[in-house]
């Protein structure tokens, strides 16, 4: 069950790890947090940098016209 969602379908590098990253600063360690994006970019490097910065994640799922990952906020 996620604790937040955030969609960033609309984004565009750097801005998708920006909302990211702002919204996982206001959970607490342990919270889930969902993402929805598209694109081959974010898909391989938000999952990589969110591992980078010590969170777990699980995903991608397809989800219709884009992917949901989910974030775990680490320690």
């Amino acid at each position: 069950m996620a604790d937040a969602e955030i969609d960033i379908t609309g984004e565009v590098c750097p801005m998708t790890f920006v909302k990211i990253k702002l919204t996982l600063e206001t959970m607490l360690a342990g919270q889930v947090l969902v993402i929805r994006l598209r694109g081959d970019e974010p898909l391989r490097n938000i999952p990589r940098t969110l591992r980078e910065d010590g969170h777990r994640v699980s995903g991608p799922v397809a989800d219709g016209d884009a992917f949901l990952l989910e974030a775990v906020k680490g320690w």
